[in-house]
C-alpha cells in the first residue's frame, strides 16, 4: 500500500474528519467525531510516517519490528509509528487502521454512532 491508497483508506470510513496541524506539530490527522484513529506526520525528518493506535498485546508485538517504534507522546495510549508503510502487509495494515478507527468510533456516546452508521 503507498501514501495516497492509505490516505484514502483513512478517509474512506462513515464521519470521517481530515484535519490539518502547521507548525509545531505539523500533522494530518483523520479523527471521527473529534476522536483522532490515525495521523501522518507533514514535516521532516519524518514526514509522512504514520501513526494509529493498537491494542496492548499489538503494541507489544509491533514495536518489537523493525521500522515500527512507539508513537512520540502518544505511546502511553498504544499509539506506533510506522516509518515506512510499504513494508507492511497491506491486509494487516488494513486491519490495523480499521481497529483504529473503531476504537475512536466506540468511545463516542451511542446516539452520535448510531447517526455515523446510518450515513
Amino acid at each position: 500500500m503507498n501514501l495516497v491508497e492509505l490516505k484514502m483508506l483513512c478517509g474512506s470510513f462513515p464521519g470521517v474528519e481530515k484535519n490539518t496541524a502547521d507548525h509545531p506539530s505539523n500533522i494530518l490527522s483523520y479523527s471521527v467525531h473529534g476522536k483522532r484513529f490515525a495521523y501522518f506526520k507533514t514535516s521532516e525528518p519524518e514526514q509522512w510516517r504514520f501513526s494509529l493506535r493498537v491494542t496492548a498485546d499489538r503494541f507489544l508485538e509491533l514495536t518489537d519490528q523493525n521500522g515500527i517504534k512507539p508513537a512520540r507522546y502518544m505511546h502511553r495510549f498504544h499509539w506506533v509509528t510506522i516509518v515506512n508503510i510499504r513494508s507492511m502487509d497491506e491486509a494487516y495494515l488494513t486491519e490495523l487502521l480499521t481497529w483504529s478507527y473503531h476504537k475512536a468510533l466506540s468511545s463516542l456516546p451511542k446516539k452520535i454512532q448510531t447517526q455515523i452508521n446510518k450515513h
